[in-house]
């Protein structure tokens, strides 16, 4: 093996083969002990590393692999979907990819500054630097380690407590570890921490965080499968409004949720009698609907969800919004990017309140969020305890046939985890699933097919360590770990 990593072009080429292959770790292979394993690769390569400079390049092309693998889907919102030329959009994925790749660099790079504790700042410098990508440029934290370990992994028992950067500082620690072990240190130790990791999580699984509250409602998740380019066509609206009545009155529910936008209309007008007939099924079972469609506010325009029904009608608009798909930063210097290379319907949107109160629609108290915003853990806790269940509506749509959606998918069983919580995901055309607290999948419909999916929904009530602290334990411990290790190397 030594032989075959002698040079650093090897070297660099092993790095970014590892990272790769990481992504098999996550939705839909979920091979959770993957990611452990390729990061122990990498932390090996970084201990016999001679220099900074070398730690942070072989940092480099593991995130290339890893983004490069992972996020590629990308290109195809950008051109598929976007409409930007094929060498532009090819050009901004792997400017993207390259620009994230950064973060593993740095996490090397700040680990080789503690010379023979390095081993112990590794994986505490890596969760840091996928905390800073959780909020920098307004976060684009996709693929974090944690999730890779949802829901299956016993690491995932301390999504309740630490949330997702706990995951992910436990499994990080869990590389380190068996890097350790394959490189000779001493066994025991690192093998009863390593049983601890593992056996103490899988323990924490084994609580329930949470007390169901009220009676199991019935829901029904629409979704349309909308094609994407035509779905803003003038042509294609009546059909629209159309397939979404249709699944409304073939899949009756107390609670019937449509996806992110369903509507490709300005809420004020969509024709009151269609709301009316959307909501019937629904509020002849004592239920409501949830629908989604943009909403025109003055010389704003914000991408809303608006309850019909038996309860009064309520909204949620999204607050975090996708750079350059929702909203244009530095709009004046970046401006002719939408104007010459992309054509993306409502890419300037406002953002809607920061902190929303649940919806109070069905007997529950329902926590929505649009999209990615369920990437934010931080975020949906805003709504918490209050809420009951939580509703998240997308349109994956933008991304095709590729990884996306199921790696959305994971994201929202995390968040179930950390909230103890049940999540209901109605999206355009997949990930449409029923997500139960302990994370697993309960139901979901095929991809891309015009249907519904329909169950039973219980809503829970309790307080879990994470929804009380957010992620600020598992940053203070990496931060009390960095302050230790500066100690100890200033000795």
């Amino acid at each position: 093996m030594h032989k075959l990593l002698a040079t650093p072009f090897r070297q660099r080429l092993a790095a970014f083969g590892l990272g790769a292959l990481a992504v098999l770790g996550y939705a839909p292979f979920y091979l959770y002990p993957i990611p452990i394993l390729t990061l122990a690769g990498l932390f090996m390569l970084w201990h016999k590393a001679e220099s900074p400079k070398q730690i942070f390049q072989l940092g480099y092309f593991y995130g290339l692999g890893l983004f490069g693998a992972g996020v590629s889907w990308i290109y195809v919102s950008l051109h598929d979907f976007g409409g930007m030329p094929m060498p532009a959009a090819v050009f901004a994925t792997a400017a993207y990819c390259a620009f994230l790749a950064l973060f593993p660099a740095t996490a090397g790079w700040v680990s080789a500054r503690f010379v023979h504790l390095r081993a112990y700042a590794m994986p505490f410098a890596w969760v840091l630097m996928e905390w800073v990508l959780n909020w920098i440029f307004t976060g684009f934290p996709w693929m974090t380690l944690g999730y890779s370990q949802v829901p299956y992994s016993p690491l995932a028992g301390l999504a309740p407590i630490v949330g997702v950067f706990g995951i992910s500082l436990a499994a990080a620690a869990s590389a380190a570890i068996v890097a350790g072990l394959l490189g000779g240190a001493s066994r025991r130790p690192l093998l009863i921490a390593l049983f601890s990791f593992w056996v103490g999580g899988s323990g924490l699984k084994q609580i329930a965080w949470s007390t169901p509250v009220g009676a199991p409602v019935t829901v029904s998740l629409l979704q349309g499968n909308v094609s994407q380019d035509m779905k803003w066509q003038p042509e294609e609206i009546r059909n629209t409004l159309r397939t979404y009545l249709s699944l409304a009155r073939q899949y009756p529910a107390q609670l019937v949720v449509l996806p992110e936008t369903a509507l490709p209309l300005l809420w004020h007008q969509v024709p009151q009698d269609y709301l009316q007939a959307l909501a019937e099924p629904a509020k002849a079972l004592g239920g409501d609907t949830l629908v989604g469609a943009p909403e025109a506010v003055g010389d704003e325009y914000f991408n809303s969800m608006f309850s019909v029904g038996n309860a009064p009608t309520q909204k949620y608009s999204k607050f975090h919004l996708v750079p350059f798909g929702e909203f244009i930063p530095f709009k004046a210097a970046l401006g002719w990017i939408y104007n010459d290379l992309l054509h993306i319907p409502l890419s300037d949107l406002s953002s809607g309140p920061k902190y929303q109160q649940p919806l109070a629609i069905a007997g529950q108290k329902v926590a929505v969020n649009i999209c990615y915003e369920d990437v934010f853990g931080e975020e949906i806790i805003r709504q918490l305890p209050a809420a009951t269940l939580l509703v998240n509506a997308s349109n994956d749509a933008w991304y095709g046939r590729s990884l996306a959606a199921h790696q959305h998918l994971q994201i929202s069983q995390t968040r179930a985890m950390e909230t103890a919580r049940m999540m209901l995901r109605a999206t355009n055309t997949g990930a449409t699933a029923i997500v139960a607290p302990n994370g697993m999948i309960v139901a979901e419909a095929p991809h891309f097919t015009t249907t519904a999916l329909t169950g039973m929904a219980q809503g829970y009530t309790g307080t879990t360590p994470y929804v009380r602290f957010g992620n600020w334990p598992a940053v203070t411990l990496i931060v009390l770990a960095f302050g230790l290790l500066w100690g100890r190397k200033k000795k």
